[in-house]
């Protein structure tokens, strides 16, 4: 089986990378993340350079990451490993963080480029819950893929 895939689609290199090191994975998620995040943003207001790598924006790339990491760590070690319950702390802080530490940074950002005119703070810092739930499932869905691509 592995030689026929092979054969159509002559990725031998990354078959054999996401079999051996499948904690790429979670890294491959963020850049497909960040480059989807570009393509809604230019879809949303024609910028699409203002998206890539910057915080905020559809998915969430970081809560994308995360998951994926959690879930490679759940496939590899089982969800009864400490790794996992790391895994599951550190991720719960990243959405955490995401939906409310940095989205209220940002409102205050706003507000206080309303109030002065020295400095302008950058006011697009959070995530809202979609854009959350929409990188948990966007690195949910990515990592499905790379485990099932690392099994051929």
């Amino acid at each position: 089986m592995k030689r026929f895939c092979c054969m159509i689609l002559p990725m031998q290199p990354l078959y054999d990378l996401l079999h051996d090191y499948l904690f790429l994975i979670p890294l491959v998620v963020m850049i497909l993340g960040e480059i989807v995040k570009m393509l809604v943003e230019n879809v949303r207001s024609g910028k699409w350079h203002l998206a890539l790598f910057r915080p905020g924006g559809f998915p969430s790339s970081h809560s994308a990451f995360v998951t994926s990491l959690l879930i490679i760590v759940w496939y590899k070690l089982g969800l009864q490993s400490v790794e996992f319950a790391m895994s599951f702390v550190f991720a719960g802080i990243v959405w955490y963080d995401a939906m409310s530490v940095r989205r209220a940074v940002g409102e205050q950002a706003k507000a206080l480029n309303q109030l002065q005119n020295i400095r302008h703070y950058a006011e697009r810092l959070g995530h809202s819950f979609l854009e959350v739930l929409g990188g948990i499932v966007f690195g949910s869905i990515v990592t499905a893929v790379g485990i099932a691509v690392s099994k051929l």
